[in-house]
């Protein structure tokens, strides 16, 4: 069996006949900018999927004149608003300096790799704050029975919020603490 393999810039060109070049890293700033701004929501340019689906022409002329019809201000927005953000970011890029990258990279590397991995003290330091009490971490022997770690005389296990569905009722002989990560942090849940 023959393989071929068709870059994404070829597919482009042989369906569009149309093709664009950019200054070098302006496309991933390009990009970045649209992900800040988030422009390509289905608010601002429609839900795309969904509108290829609808189209029933064949070339890239019929799409355009069928999209822009469907969604005749979403080009104009979405340039005003990545441009908008692009100068927010040529503001900022000038605030960039070697000593912040390096704060950057201390952050990056030491405290949220350390905060990463360290999350179930941090749960336990949490939960021992809101009810008032102190908190251990769970020896090599407790972790080996499924103890993660006391908070006041009470034994916890924390597993990820998924791991409900896979609890028996009886299996787990201490109290439970569920953790999902948010995208600014954790959600707690526990009953003790």
């Amino acid at each position: 069996m023959k393989r071929l393999k068709i870059s994404n810039a070829e597919v482009q060109s042989l369906l569009a006949k149309k093709t664009f070049s950019y200054p070098k890293y302006a496309m991933q700033l390009i990009t970045l900018a649209n992900a800040n701004a988030q422009i390509t929501r289905a608010r601002i340019v429609g839900q795309m999927g969904e509108l290829i689906r609808q189209f029933e022409g064949k070339t890239l002329d019929e799409w355009s004149y069928w999209y822009t019809g469907q969604h005749p201000d979403s080009t104009g927005k979405a340039t005003d608003k990545v441009f908008a953000m692009m100068e927010a970011m040529q503001r900022t890029i000038v605030e960039v300096d070697r000593d912040l990258v390096r704060r950057w990279a201390e952050e990056m590397a030491i405290i949220k790799t350390f905060a990463g991995l360290k999350f179930q003290e941090a749960i336990l330091k949490k939960l021992a704050e809101v009810t008032q009490t102190d908190y251990k971490v769970a020896t090599k022997v407790e972790e080996s029975v499924g103890i993660d770690g006391h908070v006041g005389d009470v034994a916890v296990s924390i597993k990820p919020h998924t791991y409900k569905a896979k609890i028996l009722s009886g299996k787990i002989e201490v109290a439970m603490v569920f953790h999902a990560k948010t995208k600014d942090g954790i959600l707690i849940e526990y009953d003790f």
